[in-house]
């Protein structure tokens, strides 16, 4: 089979105020059924700041290497493209970031109210992410 580049030129990324090497697309969001449609992008050879997932996470990965690093900043887990990987809400804090190239991941996001924790080096929790967040990126 033939290799496609994945072309992101028509996407309108945005940015999360304070959060570097990361850009997001909100492609959409279903109230009534609790669930957004989200594309991520990770910076390559980097990570985004540490966070837990407070809902489950369903992503796809398009283009790139995911990579997924203890709090500590050990690699926890590496999800080469066209990974799809279910990821039921956790207390566990991780990084994320992308591989030798920009990584692009969709997320299925299902939930109503806060969606991430962020959180400082000592696990504290600095923030949340909910989907009036998300709808401001909309």
């Amino acid at each position: 089979m033939p290799n496609f580049a994945f072309d992101d030129s028509n996407i309108a990324w945005r940015r999360l105020e304070g959060v570097d090497h990361l850009w997001l697309c909100v492609r959409d969001i279903d109230d009534d059924a609790g669930i957004l449609h989200v594309l991520f992008k990770f910076a390559a050879n980097e990570k985004i700041l540490l966070h837990r997932h407070k809902t489950l996470n369903k992503t796809f990965v398009i283009q790139g290497e995911h990579r997924v690093y203890h709090a500590n900043h050990e690699i926890k887990e590496i999800r080469p493209v066209g990974s799809y990987k279910v990821s039921p809400p956790s207390d566990d804090p991780h990084r994320e970031g992308g591989g030798d190239q920009d990584v692009v991941v969709f997320f299925t996001i299902y939930g109503k109210g806060v969606l991430y924790e962020i959180l400082d080096d000592e696990q504290a929790v600095v923030g949340v992410l909910t989907v009036e967040d998300f709808r401001a990126l909309l």
